[in-house]
């Protein structure tokens, strides 16, 4: 890390031991510390701010530690390894089954499963506590290898591959809520993506990783191995949480108390976890399925599968409104205006990244004859960039005290990207060109990535961090899932089109096989018949690009609408707003007296 971060990286740690929640055992009280009554009272108003039990403020600095101290960096590195490695091995998958076009459905699926996920994790944190959710995630991650890894058929491999998004999508928000639990609104930018720190290095290991795999032991042994390894590296991590959560207990810090199986269904809102992750499941994978099949529309059960999932994302509002005692996703968030543009920036310009990356490997190894190593090199360098702009713009934000704008200038960042990416993403393009593009779209995403977050953690108290931490990864890697199912749909749509123009034949077996897979089935590199194969493939690319840049220009209009809301040095606005409400009241009550006498 260069010496101006190490510093950063010291001042930030600093800052969490000066804060309230590290002062010798000292508790942190919201404003409304007592949570008994409103969790005894059935008629409670579930649109009032959560009120949090009192965490004794050492035993949740050494919890933080244990995420991104000696120990917990270990899992962290690892994690990130697996990220970049397991989601290479899907085309090589997909392709030895002959289904290389349905990558787009099982994209999808993830990127669902990666959103819903969010909300019910975050619930069972709060109320289990932090290493108990750990587990939970751990365990999905390893019956996830395991599927994979033992497919015999592509169905396996994607019910495996849902399982693995589980595990995936728990634990990055875990990681998240761990070290944003701490951190004063000026340092949230920063402390939020220096988890992401592994991410300069692990996708160079991953890629060598997975170019020596792909042609060694192969894809299966890949996935496999890390059913051993997880576990063993998030053993440290889980261990250091129960011993500290356990010592909390014992000093008073955590309120604990025995709950009913209805009680821990209500706390983690269970109904509304089905209606939420339920609806857009049943709404989106039909539109993928239909959008990547032949039979297209005809299908009944499409239909009703999307009917149903209507029904329960209207369903969702009056439910959590009326009924919930503990909303998932209280309804009151959909009024503040911060919150709002978060989710719609995060659904957004996640819909863009999907659309085109959901292909991008796949093409970078056709059209560029790339191997493994540099065709994870490409994909990833929009990551690394966005993770070193983000933190970054966290040092910015920590000294202007502010961010709307930033996030203006990175949705126009994103806007030129996608225009330069029409002309700079064909066969034709140099490397140095490629790799360019994916630079400057990691640079306006690392911007609008950390405004979204901040601007949304710092409006609501700090009970609630988790919960609309989980609300904008949702958002996030749901326009994700969206966008892989417009990739997909482009996908099935034109590329037999575009082989059948550019090979100019009429051979459909031969067509089909370069459609479903990338293994074996191309013409040899240098060939007429493989430039047209290249050129079919970036004919589609560029549909795709064009696709994202439509998308581009309302974030660009909707960051203008990002309240300017300045960072503090206390945990969020809720809070200050709260304690100057008291001073005031106090001084009048002060001066009132004084007027008696």
């Amino acid at each position: 890390m260069p010496p101006a971060n190490m510093k950063s990286l010291s001042k930030f740690k600093q800052q969490l031991r000066r804060s309230p929640a590290a002062n010798n055992g000292d508790t942190i009280q919201e404003p409304e510390p007592d949570i008994s009554s409103n969790l005894a009272e059935p008629n409670g108003d579930p649109e009032k701010p959560a009120k949090s039990y009192e965490v004794g403020g050492i035993a949740k600095l050494e919890a933080a530690q244990a995420v991104w101290g000696r120990t917990g960096k270990y899992f962290l590195y690892f994690g990130e390894v697996d990220n970049v490695s397991t989601s290479s091995y899907i085309t090589y998958a997909s392709s030895s089954f002959n289904q290389l076009s349905k990558v787009a459905t099982v994209t999808t699926a993830t990127g669902i499963i990666l959103a819903i996920v969010k909300p019910p994790v975050a619930k069972i944190s709060d109320v289990l506590g932090r290493a108990e959710a750990y587990i939970f995630t751990i365990t999905c991650y390893v019956l996830g290898y395991i599927l994979c890894a033992s497919s015999t058929t592509f169905n396996t491999y994607a019910g495996g591959y849902i399982f693995y998004a589980l595990g995936q999508g728990g634990t990055s928000l875990l990681d998240s809520v761990m070290v944003s639990d701490l951190s004063n609104m000026r340092w949230r930018g920063f402390s939020y993506n220096i988890i992401y720190l592994p991410f300069l290095i692990t996708p160079w290991v991953g890629a060598l990783m997975v170019d020596s795999v792909v042609d060694g032991i192969g894809w299966r042994w890949g996935i496999g191995m890390f059913a051993i390894l997880m576990p063993f590296t998030a053993s440290f991590i889980i261990i250091s949480l129960l011993v500290f959560q356990r010592r909390a207990r014992k000093a008073g810090f955590m309120l604990t108390q025995k709950l009913t199986l209805y009680e821990f269904c209500s706390q983690i809102d269970l109904g509304g976890i089905f209606l939420l992750g339920g609806g857009f499941a049943m709404l989106l994978i039909p539109i993928t399925l239909a959008a990547t099949t032949t039979s297209r529309w005809k299908t009944p059960w499409i239909d009703a599968l999307m009917a149903l999932g209507v029904v329960s994302l209207i369903a969702l509002y009056p439910y959590e409104r009326y009924i919930a005692k503990h909303p998932v996703v209280p309804v009151r968030y959909f009024t503040n205006l911060s919150i709002v543009v978060s989710v719609a920036l995060g659904i957004l310009d996640n819909m863009g990244f999907g659309i085109t990356h959901t292909y991008l490997y796949a093409w970078s190894l056709v059209s560029h004859n790339y191997s493994a190593r540099n065709a994870i090199y490409l994909a990833y360098t929009n990551g690394v960039m966005q993770c070193l702009t983000g933190m970054a713009i966290g040092l910015v934000m920590y000294k202007t005290r502010s961010f709307k704008w930033l996030g203006v200038v990175g949705a126009a960042i994103r806007l030129i990207g996608y225009g330069v990416m029409i002309r700079l993403r064909t066969n034709k393009s140099s490397m140095a060109e490629l790799f360019i593009v994916q630079v400057l779209q990691g640079l306006g995403s690392g911007i609008i990535e950390t405004i979204i977050i901040v601007g949304a953690q710092i409006v609501v108290p700090h009970a609630e961090l988790a919960q609309v931490t989980s609300l904008i990864s949702l958002s996030a890697f749901l326009g994700d899932g969206i966008g892989s199912a417009i990739a997909g749909g482009i996908y099935t749509d034109t590329l037999r089109e575009r082989l059948r123009f550019r090979l100019n034949t009429t051979n459909q077996t031969e067509i089909d096989s370069m459609f479903d897979s990338i293994t074996g089935t191309l013409p040899q590199w240098d060939t007429p018949a493989r430039t047209a194969v290249n050129e079919a493939y970036s004919d589609v690319m560029g549909y795709m690009t064009i696709a994202a840049l439509a998308l581009s220009v309302p974030v660009l209009i909707i960051s203008f609408v990002m309240p300017n809301n300045k960072l503090g040095d206390g945990l969020n606005l809720y809070e200050a707003t709260q304690s100057q409400e008291h001073l005031e009241v106090t001084h009048r009550t002060e001066t009132q007296t004084k007027e008696s006498r």
